[in-house]
């Protein structure tokens, strides 16, 4: 309103209204701190209550059920105590203590390697002059005749694995930290070394696995000297089973036997469709690509209604699970009728959207609830794509390998590790009792 050339009567009607617009405002804010409750003071956020005096007493502070101050360590290695001889004032000694305060402080000591040399000495007996010598006696500290002790190697497996690290990067570090200078060479014969130490271990994983009422599998890309193939992993919940090969049926029996009659979990690949026994098709990749199918048609209504629908019954069949085992065996079947009657339509309609999704479905029914009948069979495959993200990431970094020796290795080595990571063991030390293990 231009204020010059407003009249009075014009500019009291615009006080009014304004009046107005501020009492409704005013009316609003009860209204929300009236929900707020009596917990949240009234005003502004961060200010203090109406009435309250800045100079009021504060209340004591609520002591917590539990502490969240950072911890010390358990035990400290080394303790040096800092006392006063004389008295900073008269000079006078200063007599008795009592701690005041403790201060800890974290360190690395920076060693060099040791490079220990074993010599043998040829003694001579007496009497029957007989030329003694000891034997070599290194079976815990060394394997076979390398001059690499366990410690070292299992350094360098660990690096390589639980880091990613490159074997370049991994002779930086020996040299910068330890002055080790050390070849690629060497480093690759130590890894190898241990990928051979452990394959009685391996077995015996792959064995642990084929014995498991559920297993998760899955595979991804690994090039072998510029060739593609495929990782496939057989995990679970304390093993991880990894072995290259082509992306056919015959991995699967190669790595499961055929004594293998548990739950196998897996995505809707065709390589898994011949296996007898029971299965568990993942819900996650299905439910990911209905949401991607909402997301390319966001104005049909339709297709948004049908993926609600689908997504609210997988959401019952969840709760299912914790129910008496007759009422969840009703519950399969009764889920599968009404997904089955969600999915026909679609189906049959050619132009319908997820008329492919639609399709897989059916295909896959009695695949898709497993997991209200069987104890500790998951709806998805999420822990086998889990297994395999560590490799994955370390394809990324290297590439992949360069020779069936090297990739026999690497899956050696990621059932190892994955294994002990599965476990929630130590890699370093669990390496190192492995090298030991096998020289006893």
């Amino acid at each position: 309103m231009n204020m010059e050339t407003a009249s009075r009567a014009d500019l009291v009607a615009y006080i009014a209204a304004l009046e107005a617009a501020v009492a409704k405002l005013q009316a609003r804010v009860r209204e929300l701190e009236a929900r707020l409750g009596s917990s949240s003071p009234p005003g502004m956020p961060g200010l203090k209550p109406h009435g309250v005096s800045a100079d009021a007493p504060k209340r004591p502070r609520k002591r917590r059920a539990q502490g969240y101050a950072r911890r010390r360590s358990r035990q400290p290695t080394q303790q040096v105590v800092h006392a006063l001889e004389q008295c900073p004032q008269c000079g006078s000694g200063l007599v008795g203590g009592t701690v005041q305060r403790r201060r800890e402080v974290l360190e690395i000591p920076l060693v060099r390697a040791r490079v220990i040399e074993h010599v043998y000495l040829a003694r001579q007996c007496p009497q029957c002059r007989r030329r003694c010598v000891p034997a070599a006696g290194l079976e815990q500290l060394v394997v076979g005749r390398q001059r690499l002790g366990m410690g070292l190697v299992s350094l360098i497996t660990t690096l390589r694995e639980e880091g990613r690290l490159p074997f370049r990067t991994i002779q930086w570090y020996l040299r910068t930290v330890y002055g080790l200078h050390l070849s690629q060479g060497a480093l690759v014969g130590a890894v190898q070394r241990v990928a051979q130490v452990g394959q009685p271990t391996v077995r015996a994983i792959q064995a642990a696995v084929q014995a498991s009422a559920a297993v998760n599998a899955d595979e991804t890309g690994w090039r072998e000297s510029g060739r593609n193939g495929y990782v496939w992993t057989f995990s679970t919940p304390t093993a991880q089973y990894f072995v290259r090969g082509g992306r056919d049926k015959a991995m699967v029996d190669e790595a499961l036997g055929p004594a293998f009659a548990g739950t196998l979990i897996t995505d809707f690949y065709a390589a898994y469709d011949h296996y007898p026994g029971l299965k568990q098709r993942c819900w996650a990749h299905l439910l990911r690509e209905i949401d991607a199918l909402t997301h390319q048609y966001p104005d049909d209504a339709a297709v948004q209604a049908w993926a609600l629908e689908v997504q609210a019954l997988y959401t019952r069949a969840k709760r299912s699970v914790p129910r008496p085992l007759p009422e969840r065996r009703l519950d399969r079947r009764c889920f599968e009728r009404q997904l089955a009657a969600l999915c026909e339509p679609g189906a049959a309609d050619p132009t319908a959207p997820p008329r492919r999704l639609c399709a897989r479905v059916l295909k896959y029914l009695p695949e898709l609830f497993t997991f209200v009948v069987e104890p500790g069979v998951p709806p998805d495959n999420n822990a086998a794509e889990r297994s395999l993200r560590h490799l994955v990431t370390a394809r990324k970094i290297s590439g992949g390998t360069r020779s069936p020796e090297g990739s026999d290795a690497k899956m050696a080595l990621c059932t190892l590790f994955g294994t002990w990571r599965a476990q929630g063991l130590n890699p370093l030390w669990t390496c190192r009792q492995l090298l030991r293990e096998s020289q006893a």
